[in-house]
């Protein structure tokens, strides 16, 4: 009985030369339209004001139901100016948030005590469903820029944010209680509470009122970011602890990527990558939190995650992106009543596909588990992701010296499984010399373009 060399090892042969296939037409790609890439204007404007913006992105199951397992987690981005404050509120959702530019002073409370966190580019922390939280910008000029994994806790993909101080168009929650259930908690009259508590602040002059309105797409939480002084915030800063440059095992308090060294590294990039094995706040939610710094004119070599389902953030720098999928990810599965046209669509469905995407700042994409990536920098490019179903995924590398998991396969199988004999599979896989992270220029078309340099020159 003949041996059939696998689908998955024929994916793999195909992934090899992966970093070489950028002459494809721009044509195929607008034919097959890429549901893995999220681009800035997916991101629905939640509020906005003068002071900042808090946006969300498009649910990731709305797209393909490859993303199933995603309907629960929800991507949001926050931004805000110098010197203003996010008031207190909390979320029927766990946060996890991640710096990626600026400084920020993070308050969280408990019943009996409060703790204030120095935040920095970098700096990740969670926040459990139900904390009250305010985050105030200290920086004098940087705008302060968050990116928050959300994991609702009610409805899959969906949550609500509770402000415990009201505005003008905003009501705080605690006027939802009626009027002698407030009196009896706080022993007082329902004038004094309303007053202190409830009754809306000053309201802002009529000019001001009459240019927010003409603004498009403003919200009617026109008070949730609001301005701060200097000596507030002085005040709010002190006692404030930084992240761990030590560790990054604490419980409640930040860890920042960068003080860890790199799990790869090299001169064209660095991965710098914190999993739930190692840190408690990502343990009980089963989430990685990486960033991945290319250097320009390099390449992330492609691999793929066993388990984990990576949601990464363009932050800065521009690149792109191939991921080898299965024709028509991007369509929703249909139910076909015929047995045999059921077959064929799911032979069809095994052909594989490229989709492949150009990133600029801003842009989402999603690398599902199982489906080889490789990313390639025009320019310096910083991302910075979140791994659903972490616990134990394994990144296998499919080019590069070390941990390359195609040159394990035996000999024999090497044979069996691709064209090439096995010596020449073992002598291709050493023509690269780097790991993880390589010259985005395959070395044939770096060494024909010095020539004709030198040529030139010469001339």
């Amino acid at each position: 009985m003949a041996i059939k060399a696998p689908f998955q090892l024929l994916m793999l042969l195909g992934i090899i030369s992966l970093a070489s296939s950028l002459s494809v037409s721009s044509r195929h790609d607008q034919e097959n339209p890429n549901p893995f890439l999220f681009k800035y204007n997916r991101f629905q404007t939640l509020f906005e004001n003068e002071n900042g913006h808090i946006r969300l992105l498009q649910r990731f199951d709305k797209r393909s139901e490859i993303f199933e397992n995603l309907q629960n987690y929800r991507l949001l981005e926050y931004n805000s100016k110098p010197h203003t404050l996010f008031l207190p509120q909390h979320n029927d959702a766990d946060f996890i948030l991640a710096v990626l530019s600026g400084r920020a002073i993070l308050t969280v409370l408990n019943s009996n005590d409060r703790n204030s966190f120095n935040l920095e580019r970098g700096d990740t922390i969670k926040l459990p469903a139900g904390t009250i939280a305010y985050l105030a910008n200290q920086d004098d000029k940087q705008d302060l820029r968050v990116l928050d994994l959300v994991i609702p806790l009610n409805k899959p993909g969906q949550f609500q944010s509770f402000l415990l101080s009201g505005s003008e168009n905003q009501q705080s929650f605690l006027s939802g209680f009626s009027k002698n259930i407030l009196e009896a908690s706080f022993n007082a009259d329902y004038e004094e509470i309303e007053r202190v508590l409830i009754e809306e602040r000053e309201k802002e002059p009529q000019h001001r009122r009459d240019l927010r309105d003409r603004r498009r797409h403003q919200s009617s939480e026109e008070n949730v970011i609001v301005k701060v002084s200097r000596e507030q915030i002085e005040e709010l800063s002190k006692n404030a602890k930084s992240s761990s440059k030590k560790s990054a095992s604490s419980e409640s308090e930040p860890f920042n990527l960068g003080n860890r060294d790199p799990i790869y590294s090299n001169k064209f990039g660095n991965f710098l990558e914190i999993t739930p094995e190692k840190n408690p706040q990502l343990q009980d939610l089963g989430i990685l939190v990486n960033a991945v710094e290319i250097k320009e004119g390099s390449l992330l070599l492609p691999h793929y995650n066993s388990r984990a389902t990576l949601i990464v953030a363009a932050v800065e720098g521009k690149g792109e992106f191939e991921l080898v999928g299965q024709r028509n990810e991007n369509q929703q599965e249909q139910r076909e009543e015929d047995e045999e046209e059921e077959e064929e669509e799911q032979d069809r469905s095994r052909q594989v596909q490229r989709y492949r995407a150009r990133l600029s700042p801003g842009d989402v994409f999603v690398i599902p588990s199982g489906h080889p990536v490789a990313v390639s920098a025009s320019s310096n490019l910083y991302l910075v992701g979140f791994g659903i179903n972490a616990e134990n995924n394994q990144r296998n590398f499919l080019a590069g010296e070390e941990d390359n998991v195609i040159s394990q396969i035996h000999r024999p199988v090497k044979e069996l499984a691709f064209p090439g004999s096995a010596q020449q599979v073992d002598r291709l896989l050493k023509n690269q010399k780097q790991s993880y992270f390589a010259n985005a220029q395959p070395q044939q078309r770096e060494e024909e373009s010095q020539r004709k340099r030198g040529h030139v020159s010469s001339i």
